[in-house]
């Protein structure tokens, strides 16, 4: 149930982001999801692949600064409440969330990626709520 999720520090300039797309395309990394959050100067874009590992290695052998981060994915109904509901469960169990970035996709589903402090925590108040988690194959096959 754990995801693999690279956090690579990009800084804030032109190419950039497609320098780091077109290293991972050269080396056959596909891109399941990912998010940008940004500053001034710099940026922190989120990545899930299927070759965590691999987009690890050849990103740091170009300089980019890589750290790779476990997360957990959540599968709820795409209807106004299911994001709040999910999110009391976590809260009424005292996990905090440090991010999170979501999409819906066609099928009334949305998915949300989370970072928390306790993952394996989260994990198994999800799953005791009878809430729907991402595989990490699932996800990589998005």
């Amino acid at each position: 149930m754990i995801i693999k999720q690279l956090s690579v520090f990009l800084e804030n300039r032109a190419g950039r982001l497609t320098e780091l797309t077109g290293i991972l395309a050269e080396n056959d990394i596909n891109i399941s999801a990912f998010s940008i959050a940004d500053t001034t100067d710099f940026g922190i874009l989120r990545v899930i692949t299927g070759k965590p590992e691999l987009a690890e290695k050849v990103l740091k052998e170009q300089g980019f600064a890589v750290k790779i981060t476990d997360v957990i994915g959540m599968i709820m109904p795409n209807k106004p409440g299911s994001l709040h509901h999910a999110l009391q469960i976590l809260t009424d169990n005292g996990i905090s969330i440090e991010y999170m970035y979501a999409f819906a996709s066609g099928d009334d589903r949305a998915s949300a990626v989370i970072r928390t402090d306790t993952p394996q925590k989260a994990i198994e108040v999800l799953q005791l709520h009878k809430m729907e988690l991402l595989k990490a194959g699932d996800v990589y096959q998005i």
